[in-house]
């Protein structure tokens, strides 16, 4: 019974040696990075689905189809994206590669595959860990819709008008966005259509959100009943919308109607007008983060982004500034992905794809071992890593010109962001009664850590580049190899023990 005893001893404290997994989260929205694609111009996986398809048309098919995402999901995954975020997938009309003009909403779109090659898309992306986004418009039809021509469903429609005052709410939600035939919600049958539907394609393909198309163009009050049902269908259901518009307050406005979160336009504007080109100020964007704290129940699941479909790339209005694309790509995306909010990132960011208005700006993804698809899988691992960036306290510590440092803490984490965006070297020292005894390690680049000198930390960047540092306690540095220290005394524990009940036993 001693012999025994003493094992188990041993055991257990072999147990309690090993090293411990730190602090696990359960993984919610804002822990997630969107990657959006259009399904039409990512990759072409079956060419037996390419029916007039022109890939010199920029408005007609290009031959993207399920097929490919799915080839390309490992890809995906291995820049460190936990969520996709598709363009509508329902059947459209004639040259509408881009899923917007709807023909039949319980249908996929012939030239993307079938119901159930999305089913598969769907089930090998939940393999990977990866949720799927489905864009959804519950707005309009294509210009051809069958509704127009049936007798029984005239009064599914709005009256042909345009919208002509943008500041008319009513001409906004009830007027003809591009033409397009505009749906009457108010009618009961028209509404109880729109979300049978919609529950109808959670239930069907297991998906996991709805980015909501043109949410400002419905009323709110249809969004309150869509919401509630919707989620009533899936746990942890996401809904995030599209209310383009460039007043926060208005936009935050459709928050309160259950929608969870919206892109974030105004971030949008501000980002882009500092990002790029060099010598602009950070402090807009502290602004904005402090507004949405008062207009948001939750900022941090704001939907970050510098491109998108409906807007001329980034890299095309850096090249009209004369500037490196791929330098300020690197401090636009740093900020992204240390910042509070979700990012978002347009399909060929990782490129640098250049593209003007639409259709321009939806080119065919050109695949390459670029730069930015190392730098942006660097950011995925340091953001997943570290939940200060996913949901930690924001706060700016320098805004000097171009130049601004700002720290991310969460519970004993911390982290520094610095970011140049000047085209000459920058330095500034940071008090040591900030961070005593410590240490700044470089979590992007292979720099040194930044040792405490007689004034402080100094951080110091080359032109139009930035750095993430964690900050580490060096008190913490011998206590940090406890775990192994002890792990391996455990074994030598138990092998001893072992070999003392073998002579024992002869």
């Amino acid at each position: 019974m001693k012999q025994l005893t003493f094992v188990f001893v041993c055991m257990l404290s072999l147990v309690f040696a090993l090293p411990m997994e730190a602090e696990t989260l359960d993984r919610d929205w804002e822990d997630e990075i969107i990657y959006f694609l259009m399904v039409d111009r990512f990759h072409n996986g079956n060419p037996d689905n390419d029916y007039a398809v022109n890939t010199r048309d920029p408005l007609a098919y290009h031959g993207g189809d399920f097929e490919g995402i799915i080839k390309k999901l490992d890809y995906i995954k291995e820049m460190g994206f936990t969520a996709i975020w598709l363009s509508p997938v329902v059947q459209n009309e004639e040259k509408g590669y881009h899923g917007y003009w709807a023909e039949d909403f319980y249908n996929t779109e012939e030239h993307f595959g079938t119901l159930e090659e999305f089913k598969k898309l769907v089930n090998e992306a939940h393999k990977r860990d990866i949720k799927i986004i489905l864009d959804l418009v519950v707005n309009h039809t294509g210009y051809k819709h069958p509704w127009l021509n049936d007798p029984e469903k005239q009064d599914w429609f709005h009256e042909d008008n345009p919208i002509i005052n943008w500041n008319n709410q009513t001409e906004v939600e009830n007027g003809r966005l591009a033409g397009l035939p505009d749906l009457a919600q108010e009618n009961p049958e028209v509404k109880d259509y729109l979300i049978e539907m919609a529950k109808w394609w959670i239930k069907e393909t297991d998906i996991d959100g709805f980015r909501l198309d043109t949410v400002k163009h419905v009323p709110k009050w249809f969004w309150e009943e869509f919401a509630k049902e919707v989620k009533s269908v899936k746990e942890n259901f996401f809904l995030i919308g599209e209310v383009w518009h460039n007043d926060a307050q208005y936009v935050a406005s459709y928050v309160e109607t259950g929608i969870d979160s919206v892109l974030d336009y105004p971030f949008y504007n501000v980002a882009n007008s500092i990002f790029l080109s060099p010598d602009q100020s950070l402090g807009k964007l502290e602004a904005v983060w402090k507004r949405n704290q008062s207009l948001y129940k939750n900022p941090y699941v704001l939907g970050n982004f510098l491109d998108n479909h409906d807007n001329p790339r980034f890299t095309r209005m850096v090249l009209e500034r004369g500037e490196d694309p791929v330098d300020r790509w690197k401090m636009a995306l740093t900020y992204m992905y240390t910042a509070p909010g979700i990012p978002i990132i347009y399909y060929g960011t990782e490129v640098a794809l250049d593209g003007g208005n639409d259709p321009d700006n939806r080119r065919m993804m050109e695949f390459s071992d670029h730069e930015l698809v190392d730098y942006i899988s660097r950011l995925g691992e340091i953001r997943q890593t570290y939940p200060s960036l996913r949901r930690g306290d924001f706060d700016f510590l320098l805004d000097q010109g171009g130049f601004a440092i700002y720290e991310r803490s969460y519970g004993d984490e911390k982290v520094l962001v610095a970011i140049n965006n000047t085209s000459e070297n920058q330095s500034y020292t940071i008090s040591g009664e900030d961070f005593p005894n410590a240490e700044l390690r470089p979590l992007l680049s292979v720099a040194k850590p930044i040792k405490e000198g007689k004034n402080g930390y100094t951080i110091s960047l080359a032109g139009e580049t930035a750095e993430i540092y964690l900050i580490e306690s060096n008190s913490s540095s011998f206590t940090s190899y406890l775990p192994i220290i002890f792990g391996v005394l455990g074994l030598v524990a138990v092998s001893g023990a072992i070999v003392w009940l073998r002579k024992r036993k002869k």
